[in-house]
């Protein structure tokens, strides 16, 4: 990085930003916590010399907070799956539904902002769209920080909403569903090739918010994999190159999704059972009538705080939903 052309290749001095960061993120606080436990072991021997309850209620306080320390690295370590320190694509899908879905795929995506603001995650919109009467109908995010992918992809699934609705003269009780699905950003270099053969390309113009450029430039584009028929999109970069480049991301990433399912899919027929996530599967309940609870299925971690989930305070459920995840593999 001190290399005074560092910044002439944009694209791959960004990715080196990225990789230190992920670095520093497990060396720094291990380094912290090094020189913390010397600190308490002074402590520790200047209070057995003087007697000191003073000093020993300090280190009860240092010792409680390195040991919640420990425990965030603790769950880094359980993030060692392939991919889990990359960038990743993070995608909401209203259900079905109508008018009540996207309203609740709204909810969902404020609720990631909100949680991506407190982790110090960088967010960019790829691609939205919004509902006919309210809300949005789907919504693709680029999430850069440490281990996005690895702590995001315990969101993968479909989250079910229960509520007076808004939209109901009636002030009937709903139910809602939207589904989170993530994908890692891989490197442009192997793994998946993709022939140009393989593609169909297409450009138009992006709708939404974006100023006078939106309507007077077709940079939009939408790539469909024939062999699978997936489709992605971009239209949130200025020009057609980079609104390609992100798509060609996106379609590697569920290219590669696509492989692992069909692997999971010929373990399941050998070993018997379902893979470690399922789409398509309910994973969390929201409910706010009659009662105020949110619950995971996966783990049964619940909170009766619904707000609080609902401005971002999804962590424990994250963290509870990785331990189950590294218990089940260590008995699998």
């Amino acid at each position: 990085m001190e290399q005074p052309d560092f910044w002439s290749d944009q694209e791959r001095a960004q990715k080196t930003v990225g990789e230190l960061k992920s670095l520093k993120s497990v060396v720094e606080p291990m380094e912290r916590l090094g020189r913390e436990t010397d600190d308490l072991a002074d402590l520790l021997e200047l209070a057995e010399q003087e007697e000191d309850r003073s000093l020993v209620a300090e280190m009860t306080g240092q010792l409680q907070s390195i040991g919640s320390e420990l425990d965030k690295l603790e769950l880094q370590k359980l993030l060692s799956r392939p991919h889990d320190e990359s960038d990743c694509f993070f995608s909401i899908q209203a259900g079905a539904g109508g008018t009540e879905s996207c309203d609740w795929a709204e909810m969902l995506l404020r609720m990631y902002l909100k949680y991506f603001q407190n982790t110090d995650y960088d967010v960019e919109e790829v691609s939205r769209r919004d509902g006919e009467e309210a809300g949005i109908q789907s919504v693709t995010l680029h999430v850069k920080g440490p281990y996005a992918y690895g702590y995001l992809s315990c969101e993968m699934g479909v989250h079910r909403l229960v509520r007076i609705s808004p939209f109901d003269s009636q002030h009937r009780r709903h139910t809602s569903f939207a589904s989170v699905d993530v994908m890692p950003e891989l490197d442009d270099e192997g793994e998946i090739e993709i022939r140009d053969e393989d593609l169909r390309i297409d450009f138009f113009r992006a709708g939404g918010a974006g100023g006078q450029h939106v309507n007077k430039v077709s940079s939009a584009v939408r790539i469909t994999h024939l062999p699978s028929g997936i489709v992605v999109g971009c239209q949130n970069e200025r020009s057609q190159h980079q609104n390609r480049r992100v798509a060609m991301q996106m379609l590697k990433a569920k290219l590669l999704r696509l492989e692992e399912q069909k692997r999971d899919a010929e373990l399941a027929k050998i070993v018997g059972e379902k893979g470690e996530i399922a789409w398509g599967n309910q994973i969390r309940s929201y409910v706010l009538q009659p009662y105020q609870m949110v619950k995971d299925h996966r783990t049964d971690h619940q909170t009766g705080d619904t707000g609080a989930v609902l401005d971002g305070d999804i962590q424990a459920f994250i963290e509870s939903y990785l331990r189950e995840r590294a218990r089940q593999r260590n008995h699998g």
